[in-house]
């Protein structure tokens, strides 16, 4: 398993994020190439990338980089699937400095929550899709 991960956002192939995004994924149907464009713009990035420089995948944060941060569109493309590269981007984006830094990290998942549980996400409430970490004892 040959990959890196990087957060350049100059190195995203926006169009690749903006079909799977939009016609493959659950939560993002219909978004445009424009919409994808606007979410990269304001938040914080990261491309996984095969020994040859193609995207593998993709994920970004939504943060103050203090008190929260929203984990989102954590994709894997189809021919990487079911590879362990969920898995290694997802525990990268955790062990990042942002990440460990914020108080509080919250996602929504349909699917993964044994993945983002071994992260220490639990579920929020009696919600079957938010999951949060929070730092904070009150």
């Amino acid at each position: 398993m040959s990959f890196y991960i990087s957060t350049e956002k100059s190195s995203l192939d926006v169009n690749k994020i903006q079909q799977y995004i939009s016609n493959e994924s659950y939560w993002g149907k219909g978004r445009t190439i424009d919409e994808v464009q606007t979410t990269i713009d304001h938040s914080f990035c990261f491309g996984i990338y095969n020994s040859d420089k193609q995207q593998m995948g993709f994920a970004r944060l939504v943060t103050d980089y203090v008190l929260f941060a929203y984990v989102m569109d954590v994709i894997i493309f189809p021919e990487y699937q079911g590879k362990g590269y969920g898995k290694e981007l997802v525990a990268y984006i955790m062990s990042h400095e942002l990440i460990t830094k914020v108080k509080t990290v919250a996602l929504k998942t349909k699917d993964a929550h044994e993945l983002y549980a071994k992260h220490g996400f639990k579920a929020v409430g009696d919600s079957p899709f938010w999951m949060s970490i929070d730092k904070i004892k009150l």
